[in-house]
């Protein structure tokens, strides 16, 4: 599955979430504001670092940021 298209839009105007942070919540199975918005960013930035195979998504500072902010918008606007 994916955002749906509005959801998207919205989420791209949030600091620091772009189209790679969008398709890394979508690979990991969270693709609805509900989902991210039910979600940590430990959880997030764990997986995706799994996924990726590497550690840049756990130890970045303005992943953990892009997440911290999709979540957030996500918990204000679902």
């Amino acid at each position: 599955m994916a955002f749906s298209e509005k959801e998207k839009e919205e989420l791209l105007k949030v600091k620091f979430v772009g189209e790679t942070v969008i398709q890394r919540f979508e690979q990991i199975g969270v693709d609805s504001l509900e989902k991210l918005s039910n979600s940590s960013v430990e959880e997030i930035t764990e997986i995706v670092s799994d996924i990726l195979g590497s550690s840049c998504w756990k130890n970045s500072p303005q992943a953990k940021k892009a997440v911290t902010n999709a979540i957030l918008f996500a918990k204000e606007n679902q």
